[in-house]
């Protein structure tokens, strides 16, 4: 009998502590987000689910003085939605811009399992942007707006732009991507290079298939990029990852329960799909906005130097690279403050040109 009462407090007690830790997390959670919560003075801090071409779609707006020109951040992917930490490096910006961050159709907080069967097009995703940038003008009272995009984000990005030129007044392109076949082709010769000698790396490369991108594929060229050095994260974050997503002010506990429920498929079919590669920016080089890349150079998962090439085509009222050193894909969470720096460079020619 008494063992069994012993045993029961040190159930009870471990309860007890296991509670306890329990209520100090949700505590210091809703502390912190609480504090990124907080609309600045003379700013906007305003979530929500707008309509888009026959959808929900979820948006922020932050920035610090309402009166700053505005800047759409495009993610990258396709379907890779960064609302669970993109707040931390996007508000880097909003002294000098008002910044509109955009899960972009079903993925992130705009997921509905419901679209799941939809076939994902280029006029989808045009008229998406379309929709999206009109929503900003009017809702902000700009005539203009700025877009930065990442990888997917940066094609897409530029899509918009050489479409619409009416709606924008400025493009940022990071990790810019040009061509998709010949992005992954690039990366093959890289990739043969880098593995010479290597057996087993070779292995990884003959699994590439540029021409016919599969699963196969884009865990072979994952598997070569971090043997090398070059993978995404490889230099890591400038910020705390854990605390941006615990203190993340836009996602509640049913947020981060619905990213575990997220099936990506429909994106992997466009991924490989006609539609995808018909985003190419291939002989399409003028541009009625200034046109600025940011690119690092060790970026292999969207060639630098295929941006770099690109770039020197380009005609745009005025253009500008960045080139930030021993950056490779990720440089925007690598880099954060670099990359702010950067942007800070921009807004300023932007305002004096």
């Amino acid at each position: 009998m008494k063992r069994k009462c012993t045993i029961f407090k040190i159930v009870k007690w471990i309860a007890l502590v296991i509670l306890a830790l329990i209520v100090t997390f949700f505590s210091v959670r809703a502390i912190g987000k609480a504090i990124y919560n907080k609309t600045p003075d003379g700013g906007i801090n305003e979530s929500m689910y707008i309509d888009v071409n026959g959808t929900k779609q979820w948006i922020n707006i932050y920035g610090k003085d309402i009166d700053n020109p505005v800047l759409l951040y495009l993610h990258g992917g396709p379907g890779s939605a960064t609302s669970v930490i993109d707040y931390a490096f996007t508000r880097k910006w909003t002294d000098v811009y008002t910044v509109v961050t955009w899960d972009q159709r079903n993925c992130g907080k705009s997921y509905d399992a419901e679209q799941n069967d939809i076939v994902l097009t280029r006029e989808l995703f045009m008229t998406d942007g379309k929709e999206v940038t009109e929503f900003i003008l009017d809702c902000l009272s700009k005539d203009k707006i700025t877009v930065l995009g990442h990888s997917w984000g940066s094609i897409y990005g530029a899509n918009l732009v050489l479409e619409y030129p009416e709606y924008y007044e400025c493009f940022i392109g990071t990790g810019q991507l040009v061509d998709y076949v010949e992005n992954e082709e690039a990366f093959k010769q890289e990739a043969i290079l880098w593995a010479a000698g290597d057996e087993e790396a070779m292995e990884l490369v003959n699994q590439l298939t540029p021409d016919n991108v599969t699963m196969e594929h884009i865990n072979a060229r994952n598997a070569i990029m971090q043997k090398y050095g070059y993978d995404m994260m490889v230099n890591g974050t400038d910020y705390n990852l854990v605390t941006t997503m615990i203190f993340n002010p836009n996602y509640s506990i049913i947020d981060w329960i619905n990213c575990f429920r997220i099936d990506m498929g429909v994106y992997l079919d466009f991924f490989a799909s006609e539609e995808f590669a018909s985003f190419s920016l291939k002989d399409r080089v003028d541009y009625q906005a200034p046109f600025y890349n940011i690119n690092g150079d060790k970026d292999y998962q969207t060639n630098y130097k295929l941006a770099q090439e690109y770039f020197e085509e380009v005609n745009a009222p005025y253009k500008q690279m960045f080139l930030m050193e021993n950056m490779t894909h990720g440089l925007l969470e690598s880099d954060s403050e670099g990359f702010s720096e950067i942007i800070h460079q921009i807004a300023k020619i932007e305002r004096e040109r």
